[in-house]
């Protein structure tokens, strides 16, 4: 599909071309739809979107409904998940298309599932895929700016978003929640939408609460102390999103706790690397991992900085490219600088050049580095391979920019296949085994 409208809009001139996407992308939407028996109306659905967070809000809110006895589906950018099945998501979309998401909703209510979470994007906004699905709720995490070269600004971008909530008064679903984030800037663009119900959560619900780099310490609205192992200021802010969406749904505070303490975590999501079991069990491999390794999708210049935060007491090795080819490279300085800031060294590599010539994208991150000077290594393995082996004890090699991306996106629509985290735990036996 993406090959055919490659294709044709070679042909079109841009004028009618960009007159004719809504129409094709609504006409899709509803086809879907219809073909698939509008399967929403079935089920009890949640939507999640912002800039940062949403895949792991909706893992939260996934557990919670899990841990109250409810069987669950889930799409999101990490997999999609029905009952008890979960396969990765291996789309390179956050919301995969029209046609993939009605299936899905049709599949989740066939398998007898009482709700469904899904992560919902502003590119999703701008090709209909949230049409013709009726939420129960709608959650938004928080704002940034991403994907401005797309939607052709911040204001776009916004409205983007905005859309999927007030989409909210498409649905028939009665009770009908609106769960907004009211410590972000934007939170009324969003609470001004209809809705039958406006929740708000606040860094102030979680008071007293305490970040640590090996977890939070908090209370949800002065209730019983919580400890989750989620690390971060940003991931207090997901915990808070899914626990007000499961209160919402009438699930109690005993369950929510339960939930939360239980859960540990995402992959790609601050993943702690650590070796495999078989190597563990073999019983010549005596070295010891005293350093740590992470994985994290950090691809916004504030995601990145709040991730290097987490560990700012600590030694770090960063590993860190620009952003995808031909997109965003405004913050690509801005990385660097970050980089510079938090960083004791720097590995800059490939990330998804797509078509753009990767070694321009490393120089733009190195217009931000202005008090040492990052070693460059394009393969990406080879960077991974390097930080590891320098790392010492105590301290943190920090590896962002893919999470769980499952390629490395190339010129002319090449994908080359990748793992973050299984090539981080490879290198890392490499180095332990030579330790020996």
């Amino acid at each position: 599909m993406e090959k055919l409208l490659r294709f044709t809009k070679q042909f079109i001139p841009r004028k009618l071309y960009s007159w004719g996407q809504p129409v094709y992308h609504y006409s899709l939407s509803l086809l879907s739809a219809l073909i698939y028996r509008f399967p929403s109306k079935k089920i009890k659905v949640i939507g999640v979107t912002g800039t940062k967070g949403k895949s792991s809000t909706t893992e939260i809110i996934n557990a919670i409904l899990e841990e109250a006895g409810y069987k669950t589906a889930i799409s999101n950018t990490i997999r999609s998940k029905i009952g008890d099945d979960s396969t990765d998501n291996m789309h390179k979309m956050s919301m995969p298309g029209r046609f993939f998401i009605q299936h899905f909703l049709r599949t989740a209510v066939n398998k007898k599932c009482e709700y469904v979470i899904i992560e919902m994007t502003s590119q999703g906004s701008l090709q209909y895929r949230h049409k013709f699905i009726q939420l129960d709720a709608f959650v938004f995490t928080n704002l940034s700016p991403e994907h401005i070269e797309s939607h052709g600004s911040y204001e776009n971008y916004i409205q983007a978003k905005v859309n999927i909530a007030c989409e909210m008064i498409s649905s028939k679903k009665q009770n009908r929640a609106i769960i907004v984030n009211n410590d972000d800037k934007e939170s009324t663009k969003f609470l001004s939408c209809s809705a039958d119900k406006k929740i708000t959560y606040s860094i102030k619900d979680a008071e007293p609460y305490e970040i640590l780099s090996e977890g939070i310490n908090f209370t949800f609205q002065g209730n019983k102390s919580i400890h989750s192992s989620l690390s971060g200021l940003f991931n207090l802010y997901n915990l808070l999103a899914g626990i007000s969406c499961a209160r919402n749904f009438g699930i109690s505070d005993d369950i929510i706790i339960r939930a939360v303490e239980k859960f540990r975590g995402i992959r790609g999501r601050v993943e702690k690397i650590e070796v495999s079991p078989s190597f563990k069990q073999n019983s010549e491999q005596n070295a010891v991992q005293d350093f740590t390794v992470i994985v994290d999708y950090a691809h916004t210049s504030d995601s990145l900085e709040k991730l290097y935060q987490v560990f700012e007491k600590s030694r770090n090795i960063c590993v860190l490219g620009g952003t995808g080819g031909g997109r965003d490279t405004w913050k690509r300085k801005e990385m660097g600088r970050i980089a510079d800031t938090y960083c004791d060294e720097i590995i800059l590599t490939d990330e998804d050049p797509y078509d753009e010539n990767p070694d321009k994208i490393i120089d733009n991150v190195v217009e931000g580095i202005k008090n040492q000077s990052p070693t460059i290594i394009m393969d990406r393995r080879l960077a991974i391979r390097t930080a590891i082996n320098r790392a010492q004890t105590g301290d943190t090699v920090i590896i962002t920019g893919k999470g769980t991306d499952p390629y490395i996106m190339g010129p002319n629509g090449t994908k080359t296949p990748w793992s973050d985290a299984n090539i981080a735990r490879e290198e890392l036996e490499k180095k332990l085994k030579k330790l020996n």
